[in-house]
């Protein structure tokens, strides 16, 4: 009997949801001896949801402002991070308002006079965030007017990096009523916005009127433009804002300052003593393992600018014999520090370059100990690639120089006379391409000149394609869209 019963509830049983089998299982678990607690599972979820606004005091978007106080309150415990660098008030106050977290409020306290009949907006950057997660509340923003109506129009627009056509997005960009030069320096600017991740910036809530636009690297929250190192741009004429406003594209620069004249120490009587190793004079070659680039001169620097110098005292020779070498060119740099021997090289030769115990002095009175001899190898033809370029819409008459960069460096720059480029021998390798706008045809890139001249630097835009490899013993073909020199809209 109690086996036909047990069978029956079986059964019963196996005709209940798997689900509610689960359940009724945990129950009596739970519910057996001892009554043991139940323990919440650990982990869970991560909160990934920022702080919301849940009331502002007073309300966002109100009009005839009057106030000196705004409570922001949000639906969890929030910290505000660098108020100072985050928050951007505009129009600028002459004293930044004063930020203040506490639990799930947010307090500012407006320290200056608020002008009549004026949209002012506070953008907090990604100051507020909440306080357990860190989750940020971007770019929230709280808008008044002292008037009865709102400010709303808009301009927007782009900064790039004249140099290499990259972007900076520490950079702010700034608007000023005054249109004299000296305002960047001396004074505060109207407005001021950030770029975002692209290099974009947009100005909102602008009334309408003539401003002059500039961006600049805001180092120490000053807004003002105090040192030629700072980059900096600036529009080529005053902005009109009306109700559509055609996207403007700054280009950054710093001022490139040429060094000064070497000045060499003369040493006196009261010279220290110093050790033999301390005498003996630092050199350092362009070799790779013995060996010179076909495409390179050979270059001897030193550490500190030579004193005396004495090309008689530098023989340079071909293979194992030592025959004697002419038709070559020794030249001193400009800083004293770098020796240049310019040959037309043979591949896979052997040179000799002796340098005589007295051929050279730097300004510390070191020089060699003894007669020293470098030797070294060229490389060979099969080491290197063939290269031809093919550009289509490549505007020559903005005298293009097309650069070679690997790892942010430009290892080599060849200035375009047609829309096809032709090398038959160069150095295999990964590398990125510019085109350098050369004004003034120096081969070089130059940077602008605002003061009294408004000289914009010269541009250079990245090739939309990357040439991925040029091959050794190769003959390497691309066909490559220049870019455009239209503005960027």
């Amino acid at each position: 009997m109690k086996a036909s019963m047990f069978a029956a509830s079986m059964k019963k049983l196996s005709l209940l949801p798997v689900s509610l089998i689960i359940f009724i299982s945990l129950i009596n678990v739970i519910s057996g001896p001892g009554c043991a607690n139940i323990i919440p599972p650990e982990g869970g979820y991560r909160d990934s949801i920022p702080p919301l606004l849940v009331k502002a005091s007073p309300e966002d978007s109100s009009k005839n402002f009057k106030g000196s106080r705004i409570t922001l309150t949000f639906d969890e415990f929030v910290d505000v991070q660098n108020p100072h660098e985050n928050l951007i008030m505009s129009p600028i106050p002459k004293t930044e308002p004063q930020v203040e977290p506490k639990l799930r409020t947010v307090i500012v306290r407006l320290k200056d006079t608020l002008e009549p009949n004026t949209t002012y907006t506070l953008n907090f950057g990604n100051a507020i965030k909440d306080y357990n997660e860190g989750n940020v509340a971007k770019n929230f923003t709280y808008i008044f007017s002292t008037g009865s109506t709102f400010d709303s129009l808009t301009l927007s627009g782009k900064v790039l990096l004249a140099e290499n056509g990259k972007t900076d997005t520490t950079l702010a960009v700034i608007l000023h009523k005054n249109g004299e030069d000296s305002a960047v320096v001396n004074e505060r600017p109207r407005y001021l916005t950030r770029l975002d991740s692209s290099g974009t910036f947009t100005f909102r809530n602008l009334p309408s009127g003539t401003f002059y636009l500039y961006a600049l690297k805001d180092e120490g929250g000053s807004h003002r433009y105090l040192s030629e190192k700072q980059l900096f741009a600036f529009a080529d004429s005053p902005v009109t804002i009306q109700a559509v406003n055609a996207p403007i594209t700054l280009y950054a620069y710093s001022e490139k300052t040429a060094p000064g004249p070497v000045v060499i120490p003369q040493i006196g009587n009261r010279q220290r003593a110093v050790s033999t190793a301390d005498k003996r004079l630092r050199l350092q070659t362009n070799l790779a393992n013995g060996q010179l680039d076909l495409l390179n001169n050979f270059t001897i620097s030193f550490d500190q600018p030579l004193k005396t110098f004495d090309t008689t005292l530098i023989h340079f020779s071909s293979d194992s014999s030592f025959a004697p070498v002419t038709s070559h060119h020794i030249s001193l740099d400009s800083l004293r520090k770098k020796i240049t021997l310019q040959y037309d090289w043979k591949e896979n030769t052997r040179y000799n370059v002796i340098v005589e115990k007295d051929f050279a002095e730097d300004s510390s009175g070191r020089k060699l100990l003894k007669t020293d001899t470098i030797s070294f190898k060229t490389k060979r033809l099969s080491e290197y690639g063939s290269l031809r370029i093919r550009f289509k819409n490549l505007d020559l008459a903005a005298n293009p120089v097309l650069l070679f960069v690997q790892n942010d460096n430009i290892v080599k720059s060849i200035p375009l006379s047609s829309s096809e480029l032709n090398q038959s021998i160069f150095v295999p390798g990964d590398y990125e391409l510019r085109i350098l706008n050369d004004r003034n045809k120096n081969g070089k890139w130059d940077a602008g000149e605002f003061f009294g001249k408004h000289i914009q630097p010269e541009i250079v835009k990245p090739v939309s394609r990357r040439i991925t490899t040029i091959k050794a013993n190769w003959q390497n073909e691309f066909d490559i869209e220049a870019p455009s020199n239209s503005p960027k809209k």
